[in-house]
């Protein structure tokens, strides 16, 4: 057997291993607690490509002008020659991310072209090799220590630019896949690691790895670099794209039906919840329009009440929310993005308890609505205010002892006859986008 074909083989022994819990790399109870209670993240997607207003990699690894703008596979690597976003304030996007209410940041350190927005030693292709000089990420993580803000670092495994990762003979388009095959293939593992070690060793504490291997994730021998980073930083959270369950789920782009359960537990209905150690931790990324990378023309943008009801929908199936923004080539962040997360962020200060440190509530079918839960409170966000000022809920349990709305903590007149439950409110909603109304249950 060859040497590749063997390292394939031992990985997908390892990985089976880990799937079964003969071993194990989960992270400490302690920091999957933190994960779930943080429940709102900013995602940040930049790299040169934003010069070009173009997503990231996409364009020379399936090129398509209508899908991701049009540019060829040289100038699109020649990118960093005018990358200069001198008007960058990592402490003024820090403060944005607070602002929001957002309470864990991940950069994109490496994209899958290649680029590193970080100082690494083993490569050229960088953002200190850019008119800008300055490493992006030591200047990130600073802000982020002085602000005491949790920081994560996405990584990905596929690199365009390595000539270990596939042959740069050919065109992006026609490689972009990598060949573990290839005798090189180790050495672009040990690329990897390197690179790893710096981020979790010279940028302070690292509270998560977020992988993005695409594709055929186990010939990254994911159960290597999972043991790796546990072993340097215990505290530090890993996906689940790396070949390996890992620490979590990651929907992209849309919230799941159901509730994500653990490998091998019963998978509730749509509608049910799940047993309390079945839950498996997930996360939802989104992007505000429809680019992760910052583009001019991309003008979709979603509505702050669609981002306000998409928070409270992940959150009421116990997940995180991990919203993107593309900065531009400059460094700032566009009017139409910090509108919106600022009007999340009013949203969020009156009525931020219904979504932190809660769970997926016990009443998933709700007509009206969504519910969490946080030890005896079940939080209602009503999203289609009753019109006669009765608000309804079947299958209600539990015995409710008090109801009060979020804004203004008016307390509200109910009712309870066997598992129907029946609440008083104004005529008018208090808020367009959600409102909350917190029950208080025996």
């Amino acid at each position: 057997m060859s040497g590749p074909k063997k390292t394939k083989a031992m990985v997908s022994v390892l990985a089976l291993a880990l799937l079964a819990g003969q071993l194990s790399f989960a992270a400490d109870q302690t920091q999957l607690n933190w994960f779930r209670e943080v429940k709102f993240g900013m995602f940040i997607h930049w790299g040169p490509y934003s010069v070009a207003s173009v997503e990231a990699s996409w364009p020379i690894m399936e090129p398509d002008p209508k899908l991701w703008g049009g540019i060829t596979e040289s100038e699109y690597v020649a990118l960093p020659s005018r990358f200069n976003p001198v008007h960058f304030d990592a402490d003024a996007l820090v403060r944005l991310a607070q602002a929001t209410g957002q309470r864990y940041m991940v950069f994109t350190t490496k994209h899958h072209d290649g680029f590193c927005m970080f100082n690494s030693s083993y490569t050229s292709y960088k953002i200190t090799n850019t008119p800008y000089q300055k490493d992006i990420v030591a200047q990130l993580a600073e802000a982020c220590r002085r602000a005491n803000m949790p920081l994560g670092f996405y990584y990905s495994p596929p690199d365009m630019h390595h000539p270990d990762y596939r042959d740069t003979s050919k065109l992006v388009k026609d490689s972009w896949r990598g060949d573990p095959t290839r005798p090189e293939w180790p050495t672009y593992l040990n690329y990897m690691e390197m690179q790893l070690r710096e981020l979790l060793t010279r940028y302070g504490p690292v509270a998560i790895i977020w992988f993005d291997g695409l594709d055929h994730e186990e010939k990254y021998d994911g159960y290597r670099f999972l043991k790796m980073i546990h072993e340097l930083s215990p505290n530090t959270l890993v996906n689940n794209r790396i070949g390996l369950p890992a620490d979590y789920e990651t929907p992209e782009q849309f919230v799941p039906q159901t509730i994500p359960v653990k490998a091998g537990a019963p998978k509730p209905a749509q509608g049910e919840v799940p047993r309390p150690e079945d839950f498996r931790p997930w996360e939802t990324c989104m992007t505000i329009n429809n680019t992760w990378a910052y583009n001019n023309r991309d003008r979709q943008f979603k509505s702050a009440q669609v981002l306000i009801r998409t928070l409270i929908s992940v959150a009421s199936k116990g997940g995180n929310f991990l919203l993107n923004v593309g900065p531009a080539p400059d460094g700032t962040i566009q009017p139409e993005f910090q509108e919106r997360l600022r009007a999340v962020g009013e949203w969020m200060k009156v009525n931020g308890d219904s979504i932190y440190g809660t769970t997926y509530g016990p009443w998933q079918k709700l007509a009206f609505g969504k519910s969490t839960a946080k030890e005896k409170t079940i939080y209602l966000h009503v999203f289609d205010w009753p019109a006669f000022g009765e608000l309804k809920i079947e299958g209600a349990q539990e015995k409710v002892k008090s109801a009060t709305l979020l804004a203004g903590k008016q307390h509200l007149q109910f009712r309870q006859s066997g598992d129907q439950l029946t609440i008083e409110v104004p005529k008018a909603a208090p808020d367009a986008n959600a409102s909350v109304i917190a029950v208080e249950t025996k």
